[in-house]
């Protein structure tokens, strides 16, 4: 039987993706990364990215499909890896990507390693896209999701081929994209 935690974020895709792996009859977890409180941003009263409504709707999606849900606590790490680099290019005349530099650090880095720690086979995000599995090379390949209009495939341009391996699940469609 396959595990797979799935990172939700509240959204639609990552709700629909856990509800397919749900639906092959796979053990599954919900979790949620717990990045900053957006007051410390000045964001109250807003609805911005990571917010406690989307950890709610989250919640509710994973109390619904009847699975464990967890919000890893990852602010220390985001303030280093995200928010700091991104405040000090943004002051150097740089226009840098702050979801970008999360996904590369903290979801496909530390939040795989999580997932490993825990004995989960694969991370489910929900991205549009599609990572292949080369048969005569043993390689994994990022492509565009088949759906160009939904393409993702930007977001996950860093991923490393190990990365990709337990991202890879090369069955299973949602909305013309691999759920990763």
């Amino acid at each position: 039987m396959h595990r797979a935690l799935i990172a939700m974020s509240g959204g639609v895709d990552s709700s629909v993706a856990a509800c397919l792996i749900r639906e092959r009859g796979w053990t599954c977890i919900g979790v949620t990364m717990k990045l900053l409180q957006n007051e410390e941003l000045g964001l109250s009263g807003e609805h911005p990215c990571c917010s406690l409504e989307d950890v709610e709707d989250a919640r509710q999606v994973a109390g619904k499909l009847h699975m464990p849900y967890y919000v890893f606590n990852f602010a220390q790490q985001f303030r280093a890896c995200v928010l700091e680099p991104f405040v000090s290019a943004y002051a150097a005349g740089r226009t840098p990507n702050p979801c970008i530099a999360c996904n590369r650090h903290l979801k496909f880095d530390l939040l795989l390693r999580r997932a490993r720690e825990l004995d989960f086979d694969y991370v489910v995000t929900g991205h549009y896209a599609r990572i292949v599995l080369d048969r005569e090379t043993g390689n994994y390949q990022l492509k565009k999701a088949l759906d160009a209009s939904k393409d993702q495939s930007y977001v996950l341009y860093s991923i490393t081929p190990g990365q990709a391996a337990v991202l890879y699940d090369g069955d299973v469609v949602l909305g013309g994209g691999t759920i990763l």
